[in-house]
């Protein structure tokens, strides 16, 4: 029942991510535009093009290595990929979750907290 929670979470996770980072790729420009009012005044004014850059990458990266962990563990039962998934998932929410704090925006920060709880029972199931 543990490995059927763990793929649940991955897929989860896999959905979040890949979603999230196909929004960023596809809406560039938009996203861009929001992060840049949403940080101005904070330590990151200057630096959101970088910052985006490095969210989209580990959301795409967490994305794809969760799918590669269901698959693992729906072939051997292996749970490698999924762990090292689920662990980058929690580092790209702990880095939006830093952000949100910087930006003040503390609502924002308690959603992240919604996706972090799964993310790290993921990590537990899957150690």
């Amino acid at each position: 029942m543990e490995n059927l929670a763990s793929l649940f979470v991955l897929l989860f996770l896999a959905i979040t991510f890949l979603q999230s980072g196909y929004d960023k790729y596809t809406d560039w420009n938009g996203n861009l535009s929001w992060l840049t009012e949403h940080f101005s005044g904070t330590i990151f004014a200057n630096k959101v093009p970088l910052a985006l850059k490095t969210v989209l990458v580990f959301e795409i990266l967490a994305g794809i290595l969760c799918v590669v962990g269901m698959i693992e563990m729906s072939i051997s039962g292996g749970t490698t990929f999924g762990k090292y998934g689920a662990c980058l998932s929690c580092v790209t929410l702990l880095m939006l979750l830093f952000g949100q704090r910087i930006a003040k925006d503390y609502d924002g920060a308690r959603t992240i907290v919604i996706y972090f709880i799964p993310a790290i029972m993921g990590v537990y199931w899957l150690s």
